[in-house]
C-alpha cells in the first residue's frame, strides 16, 4: 500500500481543520520539504486534469504581492526573526486565502496549492513557536479536500536541491537558528526536525502519505487515483490561472 490515510473525523480537537468545507470546488494540497519532488508531481497533476475538462487554479506558498518584496527584502538582510517569520507567511497566506482560494472554491473550480498551513505547523514551531499559537494564525482557512505529504530521506532531498543549485538557502538550512556553522550541517539538523513535525502532522491532520523515492509516474498515477473520487464532472473547457 503506497498511501497512507488516517480518517481526519478521530483526531483531536484544534483550531483549524476541524469542519469540511461547504465551498463548492475542490481544494488539494501537496506538502514536504524542498527536494521531495511535490511541485513537480502538482504541475503534472494540474495538466492531467486540464486536460479532462476542469477548471484549475494554482496557489503558491509565500506568492502574495503584498509581501512578496518584504520577505524577499527580510531574507536577503537576514533581519527575519521566526515571529517575524509566522507572521509574514501568516499575512501571505491570509491575502491568498481572501482574493484567490476561496474566490475559486465558491465558482467551483479545482485549487491545486503548493504548500498550505502545515508548512507553517512544521517550520514555525522548530523555531520555537507554541503550536497551538500557530494554529490560531490559521483557524480561518479552508479545509482541503485531500491534503498529501511528499516523505523522502533528507540525504534524498538534499542531493536533490544541490543538483540544482550551488549552495543551500541561509532560512533553508536553518542558520538563523545558530545550529552548526557548516549550512549543510545546519540543514540537516533543521530539516530533520521539521521532518519529525510533518509526521505529527500526519498522524493529527490524516496527511495521504506518498513514498516520494518512487519513479514520478507511478507517484503520479497514485496521486490521480487518489483524488479522483472527489472530482465534480468536468465542465467542459478549462479555467486556468497559475500564480509565479
Amino acid at each position: 500500500m503506497t498511501m497512507q490515510v488516517r480518517d481526519p473525523s478521530t483526531s483531536p480537537a484544534r483550531s483549524y481543520g476541524t469542519r469540511a468545507s461547504p465551498l463548492a470546488g475542490r481544494l488539494f494540497i501537496v506538502e514536504g520539504i524542498d527536494g521531495s519532488g511535490k511541485s513537480t508531481q502538482l504541475t503534472l497533476l494540474a495538466e492531467w486534469l486540464k486536460a479532462q475538462g476542469h477548471p484549475v487554479v494554482f496557489s503558491e506558498w509565500n506568492s502574495s504581492a503584498i509581501v512578496r518584496a518584504t520577505t524577499s527584502r527580510g531574507k536577503r538582510s537576514r533581519s527575519l526573526t521566526p515571529l517575524t517569520f509566522s507572521l509574514i507567511h501568516a499575512t501571505d497566506f491570509s491575502d491568498r486565502i481572501e482574493r484567490e482560494i476561496v474566490p475559486s472554491l465558491k465558482a467551483g473550480a479545482i485549487v491545486l496549492a503548493d504548500r498550505y498551513v502545515y508548512t507553517a505547523f512544521a517550520r514555525d514551531v522548530v523555531r520555537g513557536l507554541d503550536p497551538s499559537w500557530v494554529r490560531s494564525l490559521y483557524h480561518f482557512a479552508a479545509t482541503p479536500t485531500r491534503a498529501f505529504y511528499f516523505r523522502v530521506p533528507l540525504e534524498i532531498a538534499l542531493r536533490r536541491i544541490l543538483s540544482g543549485r550551488l549552495k543551500l538557502k541561509w532560512y533553508e538550512a536553518g542558520m538563523d537558528l545558530g545550529l552548526h556553522a557548516d549550512p549543510r550541517e545546519s540543514y540537516r539538523v533543521f530539516q530533520s526536525r521539521i521532518l519529525i513535525e510533518y509526521e505529527k502532522l500526519v498522524q493529527e491532520y490524516g496527511l495521504g502519505v506518498m513514498d516520494a523515492t518512487q519513479p514520478v509516474e507511478v507517484q503520479q498515477r497514485i496521486l490521480r487515483e487518489a483524488i479522483a473520487p472527489h472530482l465534480p464532472e468536468p465542465r467542459g473547457e478549462a479555467l486556468i490561472h497559475e500564480r509565479i
